[in-house]
């Protein structure tokens, strides 16, 4: 019998790191991951990446690699399309948001990302350009916005256009900081799926703005919004309002890529007038 393409390079995988006892955990849109045992004791990951997906997320599971186990999964090795890494069986940030400890969170997240952010040698090569990832919001047809939405349309892409021409820092980015992409372990928070983007630091909180899922009354609510701006920017020292501002710029780019995939934007459109209105006020 033929073999999947997953179920082939599971196997080459299984002989490779000498593993044993694959169990299917999920599949995404961009891949298929595997709890397996090393050794018969420590259980391990296996993430087999789709070939649809497999540049970003090649950038991605090196840019994990280079963090070295700082505030991320450790990758143990990395061959093709696939990614043999540190299984966290723990829960995620999101769990502790979602039961109402939304300052514990963003500390929480605030703190993996400074390790994410710390200098290191050797950034990898091949990360996609900040502003490269913002082209869907440049490109998006004003018209394809809610008619009475399509001034939070052009004040965020306006926002977005000034934060690209005023200089900032360069650095290796997360790009898809979110609760639900950090998980426990005994070694603390770790971030897995990051995107491997290269930009301004302070971009890499504005994801946590429209999120975790299940909590759109918290990211929509202006006090929670003061409340996550003041921990991000005292606990990173990113500028106030340059993290608004790729939070309000941010959740316009979600939304154009939820219309472009045909979907609702319903919760971002309950966020970003708040945003934008947190952005305005803060100095």
């Amino acid at each position: 019998m033929n073999q999947s393409p997953a179920e082939t390079a599971l196997s080459r995988a299984m002989i490779r790191w000498s593993l044993t006892k694959s169990m299917p955990v999920a599949e995404t849109a961009t891949s298929w991951v595997f709890r397996v045992e090393q050794n018969g004791r420590n259980f391990a990951a296996l993430k087999i990446l789709k070939p649809l997906a497999l540049e970003e997320e090649s950038r991605g599971a090196q840019l994990l690699n280079w963090y070295g186990g700082e505030g991320a999964a450790t990758v143990f090795d990395i061959h093709g399309n696939t990614i043999f890494m540190e299984w966290l069986e723990g829960k995620t940030l999101g769990d502790a948001v979602r039961a109402g400890h939304d300052d514990e969170g963003t500390i929480a997240i605030a703190t993996v990302i400074a390790s994410l952010h710390r200098p290191r040698e050797g950034a990898p090569e091949g990360l996609e350009p900040l502003r490269d990832r913002f082209q869907t919001l440049f490109d998006t047809d004003v018209r394809s916005w809610p008619h009475t939405a399509r001034d939070l349309y052009a004040r965020a892409s306006g926002i977005a256009l000034r934060l690209f021409d005023r200089p900032s820092a360069q650095i290796p980015l997360h790009g898809d900081m979110h609760h639900d992409n950090v998980l426990s372990s005994d070694r603390g928070w770790l971030a897995i799926d990051p995107k491997g983007l290269l930009g301004d630091p302070a971009y890499d909180v504005a994801n946590v703005f429209i999120n975790p899922k299940g909590a759109g009354h918290i990211a929509a609510d202006p006090r929670r919004i003061a409340a996550r701006a003041d921990i991000l920017s005292e606990r990173l020292a990113y500028p106030r309002k340059r993290i608004l501002g790729w939070a309000a710029a941010h959740a316009a780019l979600s939304a154009c890529w939820e219309l472009a995939e045909g979907r609702s934007i319903t919760h971002q459109l309950a966020v970003l007038p708040n945003l934008l209105s947190a952005y305005d006020q803060a100095v």
